[in-house]
């Protein structure tokens, strides 16, 4: 049997949108605190919550062009 599944979805002009049991892990191989179900990573590099998004592509109005792509 499957455990519960992990989506990521990428939302244009803004974050990644974790849902499921993802561990998150830092650049050391730390876990990160999930205090939610669904998280949102961000994709901008401006966030001062980093590695979450806390909306500051909004405030800049930063676009990525595409779903794939990265601010400029």
């Amino acid at each position: 049997m499957l455990g519960p599944e992990v989506t990521i979805t990428v939302c244009p002009d803004g974050p990644l949108l974790v849902r499921g049991p993802a561990e998150l892990l830092d650049g050391d191989g730390n876990a990160l605190t999930r205090n939610r179900e669904t998280v949102a990573l961000c994709r901008c590099g401006r966030s001062g919550i980093a590695p979450f998004c806390d909306s500051t592509h909004k405030k800049r109005r930063a676009t990525t062009g595409s779903a794939g792509g990265s601010a400029s």
